[in-house]
């Protein structure tokens, strides 16, 4: 262990040696943080424009979240799913008033909540008396990390080493309505589509393709299930992505910064297609947890404020016309593009993690897709200034390499 001063070292060596090694983390280990600003142990300073993968919505140590999660923290913690809650109560309240929704599932994560969404579409369609159990995905798509998850997803990578999955599931091209068409049947439970896919480099979806995939769903009894958990909560500039495209899912899934930090997943649905969720056929220990929800009450009361998204979008306009200037004059980027504030920079001839180290160095939080592009997902909520800031370390490093 380094015996001098270096407090990220010390930690580090700690952790090689009791963690699992499937992550392979920064050499700074967070102190503190406020707002879109972090500081390691060793209190050097760092520009947050990775957002905790799209999590922090409304930055590290927000008041008006401290003030909700100590507020309930003084009155009630958990219960179980035998007994309801408040502030789960309120929360469900409002999404189902904001969104296409009826009924509300709460768990944990995202994963939890795609889980909940495939066992929702299966067995409504086990409900009506119709066999119906695949699922079609996308290629390059991400929905997590479970073994449900990992075989929708398009990576190779994560499947590798974990089968046999799934069957079942079927892969069609994203952006491609013949894909689907070739792929569909009277065997087809669901189509799981991410509205953005972010682990693939930030892709947006067509809008004509996610209108004839809800015509194409419509005309074969098949649900749609949007994957929200990175795109919505304002991510995109929109309260949930589907806005964007003027269709509704007929399950919706979130999580990431519906809790800002705290972790929390749910599932959203129309009455019809949550009754096949009946007593007992599903449920979480911790889904719905009081604190959770409380945090998600005011960061959903916060996020959905119209004048607050249209600020979303004018600082997703500033950070593409900073990262083009900055392009103009290190020629970095083979392709830049954004879906609110939610960017991603294809780096011409470096790796993208080496990279990631510069900025690091440079005081600057980024987070990648992939070994050639970097991707911002920074808190909804930060200032010009900060982004300012993070941009000018980010040309620092790119200068580096």
């Amino acid at each position: 262990m380094n015996n001098g001063n270096d407090k990220n070292t010390d930690l580090k060596s700690i952790y090689e040696d009791v963690m699992l090694p499937n992550y392979a983390p920064a050499d700074f280990i967070p102190d503190r943080a406020q707002g879109s600003r972090v500081w390691d142990k060793n209190n050097k300073e760092y520009i947050d424009l990775g957002g905790g993968i799209a999590v922090n919505s409304l930055g590290h140590s927000n008041p008006m979240l401290i003030k909700a999660l100590n507020d309930q923290a003084n009155k009630l913690w958990h219960t179980s799913n035998y007994i309801s809650n408040e502030p789960a109560i309120s929360l469900a309240k409002k999404l189902t008033e904001l969104t296409f929704a009826e009924k509300v599932y709460f768990s944990n994560s995202g994963s939890e909540a795609n889980e909940a969404a495939i066992k929702m579409a299966r067995k409504f369609h086990h409900d009506r008396g119709e066999n119906r159990d695949e699922i079609i995905a996308f290629e390059n798509s991400f929905h997590g990390r479970s073994i449900l998850n990992i075989s929708l997803g398009g990576s190779e990578i994560h499947k590798q080493g974990f089968e046999p999955l799934l069957s079942g599931i079927k892969h069609a091209k994203y952006n491609d309505i013949k894909s689907v068409e070739n792929l569909i049947s009277n065997k087809t439970a669901a189509v799981i589509i991410e509205p953005v896919q972010g682990e693939a480099g930030v892709y947006q979806a067509d809008k004509n393709f996610l209108k004839s995939l809800r015509d194409l769903c419509d005309a074969t009894g098949t649900l749609l299930i949007m994957d929200e958990v990175q795109s919505g909560v304002g991510r995109m500039g929109y309260l949930y992505g589907y806005m964007k495209y003027e269709i509704d899912p007929d399950i919706l899934t979130s999580a990431k910064g519906l809790g800002g930090g705290i972790p929390i997943g749910a599932t959203l649905t129309k009455n019809d297609i949550a009754s096949s969720l009946s007593t007992g056929t599903h449920g979480s220990t911790f889904g719905g947890n009081p604190m959770a929800c409380a945090v998600s009450n005011k960061i959903i009361e916060i996020v959905s404020d119209t004048k607050f998204l249209i600020e979303v979008q004018k600082k997703e306009e500033l950070m593409m016309n900073l990262l083009l200037e900055i392009n103009s004059e290190t020629k970095t980027f083979s392709g830049l593009r954004s879906s609110g504030l939610w960017i991603c920079c294809d780096i011409k001839n470096a790796d993208a993690f080496d990279l990631l180290d510069k900025c690091y160095e440079n005081g600057l939080i980024l987070v990648t897709a992939g070994n050639k592009a970097l991707r911002f997902a920074p808190a909804l909520n930060i200032s010009e200034d900060d982004i300012k800031q993070g941009l000018e370390n980010l040309t620092k490093a790119l200068n580096q390499l």
